[in-house]
This record gives C-alpha cells, structure tokens and sequence, in this order.
C-alpha cells in the first residue's frame, strides 16, 4: 500500500477521535552493509519499513509503531498510542507547536545514485584501501566499515500536513592499529556524503590511507606530553568535535530545560566575540542537510551563538512550546521504531579571518591539536577530551609529535579564551548517541586558544 494511503486514513481516524494532536511517519531505508577486516570482505543489506504514531492529549504523549505498512496495522497503532496518552492521566508537557496544512515534497540531488553501482565495485573500492593499509609495516590489524542507505520519509498529522523527503547517505571509517618498541597506537578516519556514490571523488583511497598511516605513524613515534596549562591551536576536526560534544548538546532544548550550562543564558556573552556557533540544515554535503525535521517541520538555521551572545536553542515542537522559542526542526529519530528527540544536524563554528601562520606566532611552547579520540562532557559544561593526534608547538613552529594526551575545561570559560579564529573551514562526519543514533556533521576553523588545561591520558 502506498504511503499516502496509509497516512490520509490515519490523519482521519486520529480527528475522527477528537486528539488534540497527532502525526505519523512512513519510514523507508534500503541499506547495504560492507566490513572489510584483514581483507575478508562481508556484505550485508536489506529493507526497514515501518511507521511511527504519536498521540498528544491532556498534556501527555502516547507512541507506538509498526513494521506493516497498512491502514489496519496503522489503526492499531494509533489506537495504542492513544490508549497510552489517556492512561497517563494528565501530563505537564505543553501541547506542540502547530503549523497550517501543507504538501511538500524533497528529493535531494546526487551525482551517482548508489542504486546504480553494482556490490562489486564498491567492494572493489574498499579492497584498494584496504591494500594500501595493509602495505605499512607498521599496521597490525585494520578494519573498514562502509554504510549506504537510500532514506524515504513520509510524514502526516492532524494539520493535514503531507510531507515526504528522499536523500542517500554514504558513510566509511576505517581504523588501524600498529605497535613500535612497545608502543601501541591507533588512527581512525571517517568520509561521508549525501551526494550518492562520490565518496573516492572527494577523498581518493591514496589520500585516505595516507592521512590514516600518517596518523599512526605520528602516535607510535610520539612523546608524552607536559602537564599543565599552555596555549593551544585547534585543528578544524577537533573544533567541530568540541563544538558538537562539548557545547552542542548543551544548546539542545531539553537538556537546556534540564538544567545544561546554558540555561538562562539567552542575550548573555558566553563566548569570545570571535565565535559564531549555529546548526545548520543546509551546509553543502552535510550528513544533517535536511529539509524537513521527522515533526513535519521546515528545517532553520539556529544560532546558537553570534559574535559571542547566546541567541538561540535547537528546538522541537513540543519544547519550542515549552520553552516560548520558535521552531527549528532539529527533531530526528534513529528510524520508526524511536520517538524523535531534539538532536543536532551540521553543527559548526563559523571561520573568521586569521591565517593558521599568525596563530603559531608568539607561543613560545603549546599544543596543535589535530584530532579527539572521545571524551565526556557534562551538563554544567566541564569537559574531558582524549586526543587522537597532537604536536608540540616550540616558538611559533610545529614542532614533534605527542601521544596519550587529554584536555579538559569549561566549556564557556573556553569558548571566552579563544583569541583567534580562522579564515579555512573543514566539515567531518560521524554518528552521534543520544539514546538514539543519527548521522551528524560538525566542523569549523582553526582557533586558538590561550590556555587550555593538558593531562595525560591511560
């Protein structure tokens, strides 16, 4: 049964039942799966298809969801969400904000549709870099894990709002793990795109290993670091991952409501003036460029941060309601089976117009941060990254490589401390677990920072 069909009945049986507010998701993901370890290769793909129902009434949400897509199944499960919602007995969650009725529909352009490149050639692909890693006498063990999906949504509520959106998604990280003297390390790299099958045109498998062996190679012949506080130059990579572990989330409505550092902050300087910080739905090849929102709602930029000032929280319905903000689409949901959450999209530091050169100048001794390699972030905004990759700055110069090291901080306090943002930009991928997963982008600039808290890491 076409989606349309199932959506019109439920939209009708759900006004029909007197809810103050309803909506339903048809999701649709063909998803192919290829592991290439030590060079034995293992595809896997299929089909999930299923719809999601939500119920708003009396101040309580009730959810259900099912992986048939017919008018009955569809009843069913609109009858249990709502059978949910009453027996909570009364919520406190403000009802959503509501939008007039509205058809839409979105296909975002590729160059090369997945659908037209046989299994194949893309193992082909991936055995060229799994060889070129295999070829270091320094790797041990190495893996890559290649993710393609074609994501069909369908969206309907009691607004008769029909929205539907079509994008593909190509995701790859590769790690590898190698040992020198006694010294272990690991590198890990990720690509990714919505453009269809372009990943080897925006990265070829050469540059890829190369940058991956390189990564390696810095780690095994590392030093330990110093302990104490210095000035640091981010790299782009480790800005977006600090701008979306350590103060993304922080922006997040519900955490915001929560109690996150940001809370009651809105107008206030919690930045250097230098910094914007926004989440974006509509950066160039971002795995967050979305048109619409799984609420049905057309997706706006947030300003998180602008020159410095707290402008803006990323919002659903339900907490933009809550909370007096407007809309900004950023909820998702992993796929049918979650309610959505409020979760960020491409979420990045806006550059500025220092040269990477005038930021090396006048540190006589810090720290070049490349990459993260996790962390933890908590909600008053303290934080502790691992490092991936690092050097020594030595008087304005990058100077040898440094392993095993971790910062930590505020977040605010150093967000206040960067004294200099630059002109370049980089935007990376990954996923991101909020009880949920959802493909994210983040990136920025490089940025100096005056001083930054330096440890060492097991």
């Amino acid at each position: 049964m076409e989606p349309r069909d199932v959506l019109e009945r439920f939209v009708a049986e759900a006004q029909r039942l007197g809810v103050e507010y309803a909506d339903a998701r048809v999701e649709r993901r063909r998803f192919t799966r290829i592991e290439v370890r030590e060079g034995v290769v293992t595809p896997s793909s299929g089909v999930d298809y299923g719809v999601a129902v939500r119920v708003y009434y009396r101040g309580s949400i009730g959810f259900a969801y099912t992986t048939r897509v017919t008018r009955e199944a569809v009843l069913e499960a609109l009858s249990r969400a709502f059978a949910m919602a009453r027996a909570a007995g009364g919520g406190a969650m403000p009802g959503p904000v509501t939008f007039d009725a509205a058809e839409a529909e979105y296909v975002h352009p590729v160059k090369r549709s997945v659908a037209d490149v046989p299994l194949d050639v893309k193992v082909s692909d991936l055995l060229e870099l799994d060889g070129l890693l295999s070829g270091s006498g320094e790797v041990k063990s190495r893996s890559i894990r290649y993710y393609e999906a074609v994501e069909e949504r369908f969206f309907a509520s009691t607004e008769e709002r029909y929205i539907s959106e079509t994008r593909e998604l190509v995701y790859v990280v590769a790690s590898v793990f190698g040992s020198r003297d006694g010294v272990r390390g690991s590198s890990h790299l990720t690509q990714g795109t919505i453009r269809g099958y372009t990943l080897w045109e925006k990265m070829s498998q050469e540059e890829f290993a190369r940058k991956l062996l390189e990564r390696l190679h810095a780690q095994l012949h590392a030093k330990t670091p110093k302990a104490g506080a210095f000035p640091v130059v981010l790299a782009p990579e480790a800005v977006g991952v600090f701008v979306h572990e350590a103060f993304g989330h922080l922006a997040e409505a519900d955490l915001v409501a929560a109690g996150s550092a940001l809370k009651g902050r809105k107008g206030e300087k919690v930045a250097s003036e230098k910094v914007s910080i926004v989440d974006d739905p509509d950066v160039e090849d971002g795995f967050g460029t979305l048109r619409y929102d799984d609420e049905g709602v057309r997706t706006a930029k947030a300003v998180i941060v602008e020159n410095g000032i707290h402008r803006q929280v990323m919002t659903d319905r339900f907490y933009a309601s809550l909370l007096g903000e407007k809309p900004t689409g950023n909820a998702r949901a992993e796929s049918f089976r979650y309610p959505p959450l409020v979760r960020m999209r491409n979420t990045i530091m806006l550059p500025g117009d220092a040269r990477l050169e005038e930021m090396l100048e006048g540190i006589e001794f810090g720290y070049y941060i490349v990459s993260t390699a996790g962390g933890q972030t908590n909600m008053d905004g303290s934080f502790q990254v691992g490092i991936g990759e690092a050097y020594e700055i030595v008087r304005g110069e990058i100077g040898e490589p440094v392993r095993n090291l971790a910062i930590s901080g505020n977040t605010l306090e150093t967000l206040q401390n960067i004294d200099m943002v630059g002109r370049d930009f980089g935007l990376f991928y990954g996923v991101c677990g909020k009880g949920q997963r959802a493909f994210v982008s983040d990136g920025g600039p490089h940025v100096r920072v005056k001083r930054l808290t330096i440890g060492g890491r097991a």
